[in-house]
C-alpha cells in the first residue's frame, strides 16, 4: 500500500523528465515484490530463481534500448 501511495504522489509532482524513470523504478520494485512473495519465488528452486532473474535481465535490455532510442532523437 506504500508503495501505492508513493506511485499516485510521484504522480502528481513534476519532476521534470525523472517522473517516468522514478515511476519505472517504483514499479519494478512492486513487480519484484509481487513475484517474490505471491508467485512463491522465495521458496522455489534454484531454476525458478535463474528464470525470474533472467526475465528482469531481458525487461531491462528491453528498456535500456528503448530509452536509448528515445533519447537519441532530436527534441522538437
Amino acid at each position: 500500500m506504500a508503495l501505492l501511495v508513493l506511485t499516485i504522489s510521484v504522480a502528481y509532482i513534476d519532476l521534470g523528465p525523472y517522473n517516468v524513470i522514478i515511476a519505472l523504478v517504483i514499479a519494478a520494485i512492486k513487480a519484484s515484490l509481487v513475484a517474490y512473495f505471491f508467485m512463491h519465488i522465495r521458496t522455489s528452486s534454484r531454476l525458478t530463481w535463474t528464470v525470474a532473474i533472467g526475465g528482469f535481465f531481458w525487461l531491462f535490455i528491453l528498456f535500456s534500448l528503448t530509452f536509448s532510442d528515445f533519447l537519441s532523437r532530436p527534441i522538437y
